[in-house]
């Protein structure tokens, strides 16, 4: 079996309006990401995801550009099969020989980023195909599942004061969630608007339903320290990305400040970067977003250093069905693993994407029990919203 085609898209699409959200990037009107589709000789077909936004915004063009023309064509007549080496191979560049002969890596300067984005759809492919090939699903390849059903929380959150705590009890009611996720942070301009919407929050769910606030790395170490102060008596479960994921050693300071979870992860790439978090003890859990950390075969190795420090690991699952249906896969085999995100904001890219339903039922999720990661494409709205690049 060896690799024939690679070809990605630009997937844009709409959100009706009567669903869009504004958050600290803005108002979301589309959903998009990079959709990868590798087939093999024998007719095999793997589905991976790419990501380079915040959140379901953002442009694809050139990470689209990076894999059809630059990524693809280094595949075409290899063995699917060896995920790994790929990585490496790709992750290293033109000294990837080299590296693979001296036992270390040798990375190209250029080697986050795109780059990585562009190996993680690559990589999430690969183990699609693998495991359809094998006649098996991908949780299986990574050393089986601990459960066939797992917790969720509902992800969203994004309404005013009086009109958060309907909000979160309306994803509790959709889905019968235990943990809820709202946002904070820029998007409400004072750090005492995001505290009074957290404290609403808090008095609409009761204190027998976990709550998160998520801050998109938008506070500073001061800010993240008094917000911390003002919402001490809320209880919270995790405070996500408190301070810009470049500032390791301020959201190190955040977390020594205060007895609240830190939360990171979803804008690092690869296993050097939470290698950092871990040593600077600046997370409780570790959130790397299997479309842009690296893929599954990365995101497994930094659930692995989570396992390794004590700590625990909830990717970013803000994102297409090929990204979602990964971290289903990998948090069912990570010891680590304890919930899972499912977005309750308008997300067509798990639900409208694919010919299966998504659905979380009494706060669980079922892990996906057919070949490979799980789901069929459908491929009249993969057609109708792809951008030709």
């Amino acid at each position: 079996m060896r690799i024939k085609t690679v070809e990605a898209w630009w997937i844009k699409i709409p959100i009706e309006a009567s669903r869009q959200h504004r958050s600290d990037f803005g108002r979301l009107t589309t959903f998009d990401s990079a959709i990868l589709r590798i087939e093999t000789d024998d007719g095999m077909v793997g589905w991976g995801e790419g990501k380079n936004a915040a959140g379901s915004s953002g442009t694809y063009g050139t990470l689209v550009h990076m894999i059809n023309h630059e990524i693809g064509p280094k595949l075409i007549g290899r063995d699917p099969a060896d995920i790994s080496t790929i990585w490496e191979m790709l992750y290293n560049g033109v000294r990837h020989e080299t590296a693979a002969s001296s036992g270390h890596a040798m990375p190209e300067i250029a080697r986050r980023g795109l780059s990585v984005a562009a190996i993680s759809a690559v990589d999430i492919a690969l183990w699609d195909i693998l495991g359809k090939s094998l006649g098996v699903p991908v949780w299986k390849l990574l050393g089986g599942r601990k459960a066939d059903r797992l917790p969720a929380y509902a992800s969203g959150g994004w309404e005013s004061v009086d009109r958060i705590g309907e909000q979160l009890r309306s994803y509790i009611a959709a889905g019968g969630f235990k943990s809820v996720k709202m946002r904070v942070g820029a998007m409400d301009r004072a750090l005492h608007v995001s505290a009074s919407r957290v404290r609403a929050a808090r008095k609409a769910i009761g204190p027998d339903v976990d709550l998160m606030v998520d801050a998109h790395g938008t506070y500073t170490v001061a800010e993240a320290k008094r917000f911390i102060q003002m919402v001490a008596d809320c209880d919270l479960a995790w405070f996500e990305e408190p301070v810009i994921a470049d500032d390791k050693p301020g959201m190190a300071e955040v977390r020594a400040a205060g007895n609240v979870p830190i939360a990171a992860g979803e804008s690092e790439a690869t296993r050097f970067a939470f290698r950092d978090l871990a040593m600077l003890r600046a997370a409780d859990i570790f959130q790397p977003d299997p479309a842009f950390c690296g893929g599954i075969t990365e995101a497994m190795r930094i659930s692995s250093l989570a396992s390794a420090f004590n700590l625990r690991f909830a990717p970013h699952l803000w994102a297409g069905a090929p990204c979602f249906f990964s971290g289903l896969h990998l948090c069912a085999a990570s010891p680590a693993s304890f919930i899972i995100e499912y977005s309750l904001g308008a997300n067509p890219m798990i639900h409208d994407l694919v010919e299966d339903t998504v659905s979380v039922k009494d706060g669980m999720v079922e892990i996906p029990d057919r070949p490979g990661l799980g789901f069929t494409i459908n491929q009249r709205v993969l057609e109708t919203h792809a951008q030709r690049q």
